[in-house]
């Protein structure tokens, strides 16, 4: 894959190196070209001074080839003009924005744009959004038997209900995270674009529960 990043401050830097780490090219713009001393010595992908939405600039990040376009810099304006150029003007299939204002990624959010309003997750789920690897274990008892996993959720679970959700996986939804803030939900909260889920599983549980959640619900709503 090739990944353009836009902003290189904390969240930027450590995306970027993270994804050339496992195996992907990467390309980083920013308006300061001494921000791009974050990526260490040891990058070897591309740096570009200039504005994250400006054509141009884009193109030199190689905009026209990405598979993914993240927009991490310190604006939410900027962030979301950059964001929907590269998915409206280039086509870029997988774009996600950092938006600081938690209001303004709920409206983000339904224009169809992932948005993370929290800093403590960022690069994390940025890294998810991007280039998805299955599931993600985040807590595991000490008996080693239970475990709080993000599962991958089809697109259409949305508008479904956190009950259906489990009484069709057979597993428990421990909780959600919607819009960067971990939320306990009840049986009838609705699954909205954007949300993680969050299940208790065993180990053996794990490959079936994920296959249910991962395909499309079977009957609708």
């Amino acid at each position: 894959m090739h990944v353009v990043i836009m902003g290189c401050g904390r969240v930027g830097s450590t995306l970027a190196q993270s994804l050339e780490q496992r195996g992907h090219t990467v390309a980083v713009i920013d308006v300061d070209a001494d921000a791009f001393r974050r990526l260490g010595s040891d990058f070897h992908g591309t740096t570009v001074t200039g504005v994250g939405f400006d054509r141009d600039v884009l193109l030199q990040a190689g905009i026209e080839r990405a598979d993914a376009f993240a927009a991490v810099s310190s604006g939410d304006n900027s962030n979301i003009i950059s964001a929907r150029v590269a998915r409206e003007t280039f086509g870029v299939d997988r774009v996600v924005a950092r938006i600081y204002d938690p209001k303004r990624a709920e409206v983000y959010e339904r224009l169809g744009i992932p948005t993370v309003a929290t800093v403590r997750w960022t690069a994390d789920r940025m890294l998810r959004q991007l280039v998805p690897e299955g599931n993600v274990e985040v807590w595991r008892d000490p008996t080693s038997t239970v475990s709080i996993v993000e599962v991958p959720m089809h697109p259409e679970w949305i508008g479904h209900t956190v009950g259906q959700l489990e009484q069709r996986s057979g597993a428990r939804l421990a909780y959600l995270m919607r819009f960067g803030l971990a939320m306990l939900p009840t049986d009838s909260t609705v699954i909205q674009d954007g949300d993680l889920a969050f299940m208790l599983l065993t180990d053996e549980m794990a490959g079936s529960v994920t296959k249910v959640t991962s395909l499309a619900p079977e009957g609708g709503h």
